[in-house]
C-alpha cells in the first residue's frame, strides 16, 4: 500500500515537473526565422477586435526606451509605464543614453532585465527595435564590434555582409530586440553628405543592393525584422535632415536607375520594413510643405502601389528638424499628416501626447477612417506573432553569456575590419613600419605625458577628432604603442588646434614617421554637421602636410573623402570606419602584418575611383627580418 502511495506521488512529482519545465520553456523567446502562422494570424485578428480606438492608436507609435537599470520607481521608469497605460504604446526604439559627445552605453544584462520589465507590464506583447547598423556593439558593451557597412562594400563579399545580418539578429534577439532599422539602402553617391557617408555600403546601386538583400537573409536567419532606409534614397543630399530640410533634385530617370534599385532588391528579398525620409523630392512630389514622410505620391503612390511593398512602413524619427519645421505651430498634426500619407508606425514624436490625441482626433472626426487604422494595427499584430511574441514574450537572460560576444562573432568583426582598410595611395618611403625589435628584458614602463624630447623611436601620431575628450584614437594608440612602446600620440580637436600647432608642428619636424590618423564620420544632429574636417584641425594637418608630406600617412579613420580636401597626402589609407576594429586593423596594417586589399566602394573627387585599391601583401617577421607573404 505504501509502496503504491509512493509510487503515485512521485507520478505526480514528476508529471509536475514536466508541467514546469514546459512553462518554463515557453515563457521564453526562442528565436527562429520569422513566420506567421495561421494561430498568429488568428491571434492577431481576434486581438485587433478586442481593442479599444484609444489601444489601437496608441499601437501605431514607437518611443525611445533608455536601456539602464532604473528602480521600479525611477521617474523615468515611471513614464515609460504610464506610456503603456495611458497612451497604449505599442512598441519601444531602445537606446542609450548621452552625455554630450559622449554615449553611455550599457550591459546587455541592464538592457535584457528592462526589456523583460516592460514586456511584464505591458498589457500585449512590445515590439523593441532599435539602431543597430554596426551591430549591437552600437548601444551595448560586450558585444560583437563591426566596422561601418561602408567597409563591407570595400570588401565587397556578399557572404560577409549575410553573416553581419545573422549575428547582429542572434545578438538582438539575445537581450530582446526584435527588429533592427537597418540596412541603409542609400546610395552615397554625394561626397558631401553629412549624414549618410559611411552608413551606406558604397555608391554602385546594385553592389549597394546585392549587400542589402544578403544582410536581409542573415537577419532573417536569426528571426529579426529588418528595415531598408531612407525612402526614397537620402544618398545624394548635402543637409542633415536632423536639422534642416534635404532635398533630392534628381528627376524621376536618375531616382530610377540610382536610388529606388537598392529598395527594389530589398523588397524582393523580403524586407520587412520600409522607413521613409522626411526630405523633399520634386521629382515625384512638387508640393513644397511635403517632405517625402507625408507625401501620399511617395508613400503610397511609389513605395506601396508601384514598387509593391505591403510590408510595414515607418516614419524616421519625427522629432527631426527636416519635418517639424513644417509643423511649428501644430506639432501633433505631423503625426496625422505622415498616417494618411500612408506609414504605419510613427516613430518618435517631437510631443507624444500630442500627436496621440490629435491622431485620436483625427479618427474620431473621420479624417482618418477606422479601416485605415486598422489595417496598420493589423500589420504591427501580425508582425509581433511572427515572432512568437504571443507565446512567449520574455528574454532568458542566463542565456546571455553563451549568445553573446561570441569569440567567433568577434573574430567575425575584426576580420571584415581587416580585409577593408584600403590603400590608396603609397609613395614606397613610409609602409610598411618596422617594429623595433624586441629585447629579451623587461622593458621599462613607459612614463605618462612624455615631452618630445624623451621620445627615442621618432614615431609620431597625430589623432584628429571632434573632441579629445572622446575614445577617438585610444585603440589606435595603445596598439601602436604595443608595437613601439615610446611611439608619441598627440590629440587635437577643433577647440585646441591652433594652440597646439607650434607643439605638434615641432615633434612632425623631429619625427622620422609621422602618422595622421583623421576621425571624421557622420553624426546625426551635430550643429553644423559636415564630414569634412573643421577649418582649426584642417589648417594643422595642412601645414603638417606641408612641412612632412613625404614622410607622413594619413589614415581615414571614416569618412574617405577626405583625401579631395588634402592633394598633398602621398600616403593614404582608409578604413571606412571609426569602430575599435577599425583602429586595430589601421595599426595592423601599417606594419605590414595584415595584407592590404580593400578597394574603393566610392569615388573620391580628383582622387582615385571606384574600385582603386593598391593591394600589399603581409610581411611576415622570420629571424629578425621582415619579408612579403601574399
Amino acid at each position: 500500500m505504501h509502496r503504491a502511495i509512493a509510487l503515485f506521488l512521485a507520478t505526480v512529482l514528476f508529471t509536475l515537473a514536466l508541467a514546469a519545465a514546459a512553462s518554463a520553456k515557453e515563457k521564453y523567446q526562442h528565436p527562429a526565422p520569422t513566420r506567421l502562422t495561421r494561430d498568429g494570424e488568428k491571434w492577431a485578428e481576434k486581438t485587433l477586435r478586442k481593442l479599444t480606438l484609444e489601444e489601437k492608436v496608441g499601437q501605431v507609435f514607437m518611443i525611445w526606451c533608455r536601456a539602464s537599470f532604473l528602480n521600479v520607481e525611477n521617474p523615468e521608469y515611471l513614464q515609460l509605464r504610464d506610456a503603456m497605460q495611458k497612451y497604449h504604446v505599442g512598441s519601444f526604439a531602445m537606446t542609450v543614453h548621452v552625455d554630450g559627445p559622449y554615449l553611455l552605453r550599457s550591459e546587455p544584462y541592464e538592457a535584457a532585465e528592462l526589456l523583460n520589465r516592460l514586456q511584464s507590464d505591458s498589457k500585449l506583447p512590445l515590439l523593441f527595435a532599435a539602431d543597430f547598423e554596426r551591430g549591437v556593439s552600437m548601444r551595448l558593451l560586450g558585444t560583437t564590434v563591426f566596422p561601418h557597412a561602408m567597409a563591407f562594400g570595400a570588401v565587397g563579399k556578399e557572404e560577409d555582409a549575410e553573416t553581419f545580418g545573422r549575428i547582429s539578429g542572434e545578438e538582438s534577439r539575445a537581450i530582446g530586440i526584435h527588429w533592427n532599422f537597418f540596412p541603409d539602402a542609400d546610395v552615397n553617391s554625394n561626397p558631401a553628405n553629412p549624414i549618410i557617408n559611411t552608413r551606406s555600403f558604397g555608391e554602385d546601386s546594385k553592389q549597394v543592393g546585392d549587400l542589402i538583400a544578403a544582410y536581409i537573409r542573415g537577419a532573417h536567419e536569426a528571426g529579426m525584422l529588418v528595415t531598408a532606409k531612407h525612402f526614397p534614397g537620402h544618398g545624394d543630399t548635402a543637409t542633415d535632415s536632423h536639422l534642416g530640410v534635404a532635398a533630392v533634385n534628381g528627376d524621376r530617370a536618375h531616382l530610377d536607375s540610382i536610388e529606388l534599385p537598392p529598395f527594389r532588391r530589398a523588397i524582393e528579398a523580403g524586407v520587412d520594413s520600409v522607413m521613409v525620409a522626411h526630405v523633399t523630392v520634386p521629382a515625384l512630389d512638387s508640393d513644397p510643405n511635403h517632405v517625402a514622410t507625408t507625401s501620399p505620391a511617395i508613400v503610397t503612390g511609389l513605395l506601396q502601389q508601384q514598387l509593391g511593398f505591403q510590408g510595414i512602413v515607418v516614419t524616421d524619427a519625427l522629432d527631426m528638424a527636416g519635418l517639424t519645421h513644417l509643423f511649428a505651430n501644430d506639432i501633433g498634426r505631423a503625426a496625422v499628416e505622415a498616417f494618411k500619407a500612408g506609414n504605419d508606425l510613427l516613430l518618435i514624436p517631437a510631443d507624444f501626447g500630442a500627436s496621440y490625441d490629435a491622431m485620436l482626433q483625427a479618427v474620431r472626426s473621420g479624417e482618418i477612417s477606422p479601416e485605415r487604422l486598422d489595417r496598420s494595427v493589423l500589420k504591427l499584430l501580425k508582425a509581433k506573432a511572427s515572432l512568437g511574441l504571443n507565446k512567449a514574450r520574455l528574454v532568458d537572460v542566463n542565456e546571455l553569456d553563451t549568445l553573446v560576444g561570441k569569440p567567433e562573432n568577434l573574430a567575425f568583426g575584426q576580420q571584415v575590419a581587416d580585409d577593408a582598410v584600403t590603400l590608396v595611395r603609397d609613395n614606397g618611403k613610409v609602409l610598411p613600419l618596422i617594429s623595433p625589435p624586441k629585447t629579451n628584458g623587461t622593458a621599462k614602463a613607459a612614463l605618462p605625458y612624455t615631452t618630445v624630447e624623451e621620445i627615442h623611436n621618432r614615431l609620431l601620431a597625430v589623432v584628429f577628432s571632434d573632441d579629445v575628450r572622446t575614445d577617438s584614437g585610444r585603440a589606435f594608440a595603445r596598439e601602436l604603442r604595443a608595437r613601439v612602446p615610446d611611439a608619441d600620440v598627440m590629440y587635437v580637436d577643433p577647440r585646441v588646434a591652433a594652440g597646439m600647432s607650434d607643439q605638434v608642428l615641432k615633434a612632425v619636424d623631429q619625427a622620422q614617421t609621422v602618422i595622421a590618423a583623421v576621425y571624421v564620420v557622420p553624426s546625426a544632429g551635430k550643429v553644423g554637421n559636415s564630414v569634412s574636417m573643421p577649418d582649426a584641425t584642417a589648417t594643422l594637418l595642412e601645414q603638417l602636410l606641408d612641412s612632412a608630406g613625404q614622410k607622413t600617412a594619413v589614415i581615414a579613420m571614416g569618412n574617405p573623402y577626405l583625401a579631395a580636401s588634402f592633394p598633398k597626402v602621398e600616403n593614404y589609407i582608409c578604413t571606412f570606419s571609426n569602430a575599435s576594429v577599425s583602429e586595430v586593423s589601421a595599426v595592423k596594417a601599417l606594419f605590414g602584418e595584415i595584407a592590404i586589399r580593400g578597394h574603393l566602394p566610392v569615388s573620391i573627387p580628383e582622387v582615385a575611383a571606384r574600385g582603386a585599391g593598391i593591394e600589399r601583401p603581409a610581411r611576415v617577421v622570420s629571424g629578425g627580418s621582415q619579408h612579403a607573404q601574399n
